[in-house]
């Protein structure tokens, strides 16, 4: 199954491009927004995005980095880096992207009005930010960066939250992960899992060195599971919440 893209008008003015798949079903059903590593929408988003249509979600995928060098760009092209700085800045700028997706999600007739962001790298912190403030009613983090920034938005959210890292992740160096993985003793919503013997990345196929077909597919499970729990309004069920996988 494949998509297409579409543009969506902004909030704040102008237009973004968004890869959108949507599944063959005649009834409503949740959807997904995948917040793209600094590399954007590129051949591994899009597959991803594909999958969940394929099992019967509407995927969304938009273009985070519109504003100065849109597109996808390879691994090997510095302004993939330079695009994403300042960190802070550029993040709080793709909230109103994020926002605006799901905005257009809730035209289609086939979407229920529930919706996870799922981050990748770059990305990750919309797996708080979303469900913090954007409307979102689950976040999924997988190989997320600068995600210490964001460990204090997780107070007075509500939402499930999963969290995935692989232990050899130079991204995510212990002190961040003991950050996280002390949070479900009190917050039951929030799920953190750490990969062992996984690195960064492990999600894309487009980076062999890093890709971890075993950790992708737990990651992916657990998103198809959080998915079901929203198709009837159930809260998703949570795994063990702090593990080695």
């Amino acid at each position: 199954m494949s998509g297409t893209t579409i543009s969506i008008r902004s909030s704040d003015g102008g237009k973004f491009h968004c890869y959108l798949v949507t599944p063959k079903t005649d009834d409503p059903v949740p959807a997904v927004v995948l917040a793209s590593a600094v590399h954007g929408v590129d051949a591994d988003i899009r597959a991803i995005a594909d999958e969940f249509a394929a099992h019967g979600f509407i995927a969304a995928a938009p273009d985070l980095f519109w504003r100065s060098v849109p597109g996808p760009l390879s691994r090997g092209d510095d302004r993939a880096v330079q695009r994403s700085q300042p960190r802070r800045e550029k993040i709080n700028a793709g909230e109103g992207d994020m926002a605006d997706t799901l905005a257009h999600l809730s035209t289609l007739l086939k979407f229920n009005g529930r919706a996870v962001a799922m981050g990748f790298c770059y990305g990750g912190p919309y797996a708080i930010l979303g469900p913090k403030c954007l409307g979102y009613a689950a976040g999924i983090s997988c190989h997320g960066t600068q995600m210490l920034d964001y460990i204090q938005e997780l107070d007075g959210v509500g939402e499930p939250v999963c969290v995935f890292w692989g232990d050899h992740d130079h991204r995510a160096p212990a002190e961040l992960r003991d950050a996280y993985r002390a949070i479900p003793s009190r917050m039951k919503n929030v799920e953190v899992h750490i990969f062992p013997d996984v690195l960064h990345g492990y999600m894309m196929r487009g980076n062999p060195n890093a890709f971890d077909p075993v950790a992708r597919d737990v990651s992916m499970r657990r998103a198809l599971e959080i998915l079901d729990g929203l198709s009837d309004g159930r809260i998703p069920q949570l795994l063990r919440q702090d593990s080695n996988i």
